[in-house]
Parts: structure tokens; sequence; C-alpha cells
């Protein structure tokens, strides 16, 4: 029996998906100049002709992994869309962050080693500026409502914070206590 359009669309998801995975596997763990298409590919069990069915290049494809990661992130703040953090949707959030920092401290790793490398954060570095302003400033007006004397101040350092957090969490998992940690951040933010 021939396939659906809805089975091809759902076959189309799952290779794009194992071929982001294992990409963010292999970027997070060889680098991301090292790590060829080929090496995806067979790492993926799949032909690099069909990866390119998917993804033009390997820059679009590390585009693709840390942009789909931000937003992931980002959807966490304000769920319900209306421009203003509450306490409990400012609580929900960092919950959120230190949830997904869990669920997959590949990507991170990948994050911060793109931001480290000038030559590939130039490849991305457009389309995270493009997303991440939008979060400073609901979290700057959260801050603001607070009335705290530097709002802007404090969202900087609130995001300082959280960034030193994912990073030594990466760097050293197995030593960083991050339940305690997440309570402490609720207690002093919110």
């Amino acid at each position: 029996m021939p396939r659906t359009e809805a089975q091809f669309e759902e076959i189309r998801e799952q290779k794009i998906s194992l071929i982001m995975q294992t990409a963010l596997e292999l970027f997070a763990s060889e680098g991301f100049y090292p790590t060829s298409i080929s090496r995806i590919a067979h790492k993926a069990g799949i032909s690099k002709g069909l990866m390119y069915n998917y993804f033009n290049s390997k820059e679009e494809l590390i585009l693709v992994i840390l942009e789909k990661g931000i937003n992931k992130l980002t959807e966490s703040l304000d769920p319900n869309k209306d421009g203003f953090l509450t306490e409990n949707e400012f609580e929900f959030f960092i919950n959120e962050n230190f949830r997904i920092l869990k669920e997959n401290p590949d990507y991170w790793k990948l994050y911060f080693a793109t931001m480290m490398q000038p030559a590939v954060f130039n490849l991305v570095k457009t389309k995270i500026k493009d997303i991440l302003p939008h979060r400073i400033f609901i979290v700057e007006d959260y801050f603001r409502r607070k009335n705290l004397p530097d709002p802007e101040m404090e969202a900087c350092y609130f995001d300082s914070v959280m960034d030193g957090i994912f990073l030594n969490y990466v760097m050293n998992p197995e030593e960083f206590h991050l339940e305690n940690i997440e309570k402490m951040v609720i207690e002093r933010f919110k």
C-alpha cells in the first residue's frame, strides 16, 4: 500500500530529527569544523546525498540546531505571550531553564563552544541576536515592575548568572549541585 502524505511527512521529520541529534552530538564532542557532513551521515546511518535533501550545508545545520535550542528556552518565557511576566511565570521560566539544561547538556556544550569560536559564531550570530533581545526586554520589564533601582542591569546580571550556571554545569555536571543552585536563583531573583 502506498504511503500517505502524512506518513511521508512523519518520515521526513524523523530523518531531520536524527540528523540534527547526530550532528549535535558530533559538533559538541568533536567540534564544528572537524565534523564533516560525511561523518554525520555515516553516524546517522544515512547517505550523504540524503543529508543534502534536508540541509544545504553544515552551516545551515548548526544554525537550525542552535536556533531550535534557543527558541525552546525562549518559549518558556512568558508562557501566555501577553508580554508581561508574573512572579509565577518568572519562576516557571527559571525552572524550565534548569530542566532544559539537564535534559540536553550536549546542546549547551555546543552553544558555548560556538560562542567562543569567532569563526563559528559569525555563522549564527545574526539569528541569535534576533532572538535574545526580546527575552532581555521582558526580564528587564519584570524587574522594573518590582521597582528595582536599575532593572536593565538586573536583567543583565540575571542573564549572566544563568549563563555561568549553564557553563559550569556543562563543564562539570557531577560536581555541580544544580537543584540547590536552582533554589538559590529563585530566591534571589523572584
